[in-house]
């Protein structure tokens, strides 16, 4: 398939690119040779073959959710660098 210069102007004014002439040509040359690439693997077989979303098996790897008892106040504000009763105490950030 070939690629037009306006092409891959249009799909830069999409992404909100701003290419140079140079820039244009080069990407040009290289979404052309992509697609060509793309064609060639449309000649392939694929009847009979499963679509995968990943090349070996994935499983879930987090923990079950348990209910467990909080660590408490004192233990989580235990380095705490200032604190005022129960709660970390940080700088203003507004005005």
């Amino acid at each position: 398939m070939k690629i037009t210069r306006e092409q891959v102007q249009h799909v830069a004014r999409l992404a909100r690119l701003s290419l140079s002439d140079d820039e244009v040509a080069m990407f040009t040359g290289q979404m052309a040779d992509i697609l060509a690439y793309v064609e060639k693997l449309n000649e392939l077989n694929t009847d009979g073959i499963v679509p995968t979303s990943h090349a070996v098996p994935m499983e879930n790897a987090f923990r079950d959710d348990v209910v467990r008892p909080s660590i408490g106040a004192d233990a989580a504000l235990a380095n705490a660098p200032d604190r005022i009763d129960d709660f970390f105490r940080v700088p203003k950030v507004i005005e």
